[in-house]
């Protein structure tokens, strides 16, 4: 993005940058403030545990704010009868002690995962992320990553059907275990059920429910990326829940904390036993301070209901954006799950013919109108809703006009100047 804020300070879906504008904020840290800049609650939660305890490394002595915090996530996500919860740092973190984890409980050492994927920037996280732009000069990678293409309905249907293009791709994954690698030697498939950096395409029902029978079939273990979709953010808890399946493992982080650096990973417990002393862990992992704002930030989800707000929002910009497709034809795809919605700019109503271009400039455009948003996609081609889910009504209105506006005007359809 050409123009980026300096962000003094943040109140609910505002932010104060340095030369005083307020700045409607659609990109909340990349989905991480979710209920909004400096939660009152969160904040205050913050505080108090500060003037308590900052940090005691809980390999050295144990605190209840971790325990309490474990115990939340596994009532809230339940993997199966008996359920255990590690606290991470980072969303990468979390991916990395999952990978280690399966490949311990199953002792095979091959993983799979997607194109358009997001796992994060540590070695083992970039090896599973796809973007070719994030890993420059990087290498080498991580062994015994094996890479299918995402179940991308709009791009790869080719005339099909929803359901011949679903059997089609499970028997490209099934195919996979013949021709790329043994499934005996497979740990697990790593999967966002909603693609994030990928251009927030979610992965067919029937898909996501087809790859847990393979799954189960050969013994491989299903992690399921959540640190982007999860807490509310598609309308539920978790963007799994949609699906009616249950992972092995899941891993967490963003919208967790608010704000705090904290992230999770869950799962079965037998599996988690797998993990042997001394292979997971680490020194500020399940920090104090950000477990008291991740135990505040879920109270107050629970009191208000965040995930059928998040279903409403999401209704809000599903229904706009698809007016606005119907004004554009710029707009090759309106898509989401919840509040986790965007639309694909294209040319020639052609899914190969990205428009990265449009994009960028209707990023700098919102900007200068005083809003916040995203790109994401391969080609960064796609714009992205990731507003606060506690956002007021007039605010989300005010912002899906700037957005609208804007595109059409860059795109010749009115003629207006931008407002400064």
């Amino acid at each position: 993005m050409a123009n980026r804020a300096t962000a003094i300070s943040g109140k609910d879906s505002k932010i104060l940058d340095a030369d005083g504008r307020e700045l409607l904020d659609f990109g909340t840290g990349i989905g991480v403030t979710a209920l909004g800049h400096c939660a009152p609650s969160v904040v205050k939660a913050i505080c108090a545990q500060a003037e308590q305890l900052i940090h005691g490394c809980f390999h050295v002595a144990t605190y209840s704010p971790y325990l309490d915090l474990c115990e939340k996530l596994v009532s809230l996500f339940p993997h199966g009868n008996e359920t255990k919860a590690m606290l991470t740092n980072t969303g990468a973190e979390a991916v990395e002690n999952a990978v280690k984890i399966a490949r311990q409980a199953t002792r095979r050492s091959s993983i799979i995962c997607y194109t358009g994927a997001f796992h994060g920037r540590s070695m083992m996280a970039m090896s599973l992320t796809s973007k070719v732009a994030y890993k420059l000069g990087c290498g080498p990678f991580a062994p015994e990553v094996y890479r299918l293409p995402f179940p991308n309905y709009y791009k790869y249907r080719d005339e099909s059907d929803l359901d011949t293009f679903v059997d089609r791709e499970l028997l490209r994954f099934r195919d996979a275990l013949m021709y790329m690698v043994d499934p005996g030697n497979v740990a697990a498939v790593i999967v966002e059920p909603v693609l994030g950096e990928g251009g927030f395409i979610p992965v067919p029902m029937d898909y996501m429910k087809g790859l847990r029978a393979l799954c189960d079939e050969f013994g491989i273990l299903l992690i399921i990326d959540e640190v982007q979709s999860g807490f509310c953010r598609t309308g539920k808890w978790a963007a799994y829940q949609h699906y009616a399946v249950t992972p092995d493992l899941s891993t967490w982080a963003k919208a967790m904390g608010s704000g705090m650096p904290i992230g999770a990973v869950i799962g079965k417990k037998k599996i988690m036993d797998s993990a042997k002393p001394g292979t997971i862990g680490g020194t500020y992992l399940g920090n104090p301070v950000s477990c008291a704002a991740a135990l505040a930030t879920i109270e107050y989800m629970e009191k208000h209901n965040v995930p059928d707000r998040a279903a409403e929002i999401g209704k809000t910009v599903r229904d706009r954006f698809n007016i606005l497709k119907n004004k554009c034809k710029n707009i090759g795809d309106v898509r989401g799950l919840g509040a986790m919605m965007a639309f694909e700019l294209v040319t020639n109503s052609d899914p190969n013919q990205p428009d990265g271009e449009l994009a960028s400039a209707l990023v700098d455009s919102c900007f200068e109108r005083g809003l916040i948003i995203l790109t994401a996609g391969s080609f960064k081609n796609v714009i992205r809703v990731l507003c606060p889910l506690t956002i007021s009504d007039n605010d989300l209105e005010a912002g899906l006009d700037i957005i609208e506006e804007e595109l059409l005007r860059l795109t010749n359809q009115i003629k207006t100047s931008p407002i400064s």
